[in-house]
């Protein structure tokens, strides 16, 4: 078989194993499996560099610190919801309604939130083109190089409508509660300062320049919007 068509379903099979494991929790192959086909993958790239694509498994992880980020103009503003915290707050918010509904009915539907930090996503013809952060709801820091490190976010999407060339998608870049502990752990054994919660600890961590340290601390991202550009 052709160097390049190892590489290709390599690729594909590494991808299929990333979405089975991370978003669907549900494996189909063992960790020491999982490494071995990122090894042949690596080391079919290293013999042949001139096939590596921005969208491969191996191009998560950066070698190199960045040193700054660029801001980019989002798509469509990313706005943010205001909060309340009483209950003559939340009347006060019902009696606008109301009032902009002119008399039709409505209800409301409560639900958790996700205590991470907004982001962007842009894909072009399928392709992870970059990621940003909310920033001033105009524009924000591209961040590709540390959301690339999270293993649930597509390099490459697996379906997409060719008539559609370039989209948007939004979601909430977090850290569990569980890695949150297991990383305060880690900083308290080296005599380092402790994350207040897990939503500044995401949100320091996806603004570090080494996309090593970024990978290490096990980002997740949760994604509940899509815009067609």
């Amino acid at each position: 078989m052709e160097a390049e068509q190892k590489i290709k379903m390599l690729r594909e099979e590494i991808q299929k194993h990333d979405y089975r494991y991370y978003v669907l929790a549900k494996p189909l192959i063992s960790d020491y499996e999982y490494d071995r086909l990122m090894k042949q993958l690596e080391a079919l790239e290293q013999a042949n560099p001139h096939l590596i694509t921005p969208d491969s498994p191996t191009q998560r992880v950066s070698g190199q610190p960045t040193k700054e980020f660029r801001t980019v103009v989002h798509p469509q503003p990313m706005l943010s919801l205001a909060n309340t915290y009483s209950e003559e707050e939340f009347k006060d918010f019902d009696r606008r309604v109301r009032e902009l509904l002119e008399g039709e009915r409505y209800e409301y539907v409560a639900e958790l939130k996700i205590d991470g930090l907004a982001i962007s996503l842009v894909y072009n013809n399928g392709l992870f083109e970059y990621g940003a952060t909310r920033g001033d709801g105009i524009s924000g820091d591209d961040v590709s190089v540390n959301l690339k490190t999270i293993k649930s976010l597509p390099l490459r999407l697996q379906k997409t409508d060719k008539s559609v060339k370039r989209i948007e998608v939004r979601g909430e870049a977090f850290l569990s509660i569980k890695q949150f502990r297991a990383i305060n752990e880690q900083r308290k054994k080296k005599g380092e300062p402790l994350f207040a919660n897990p939503r500044n600890a995401a949100a320091g961590t996806l603004k570090m320049q080494d996309a090593r340290i970024v990978a290490a601390r096990k980002l997740e991202i949760f994604c509940y919007y899509l815009n067609i550009l």
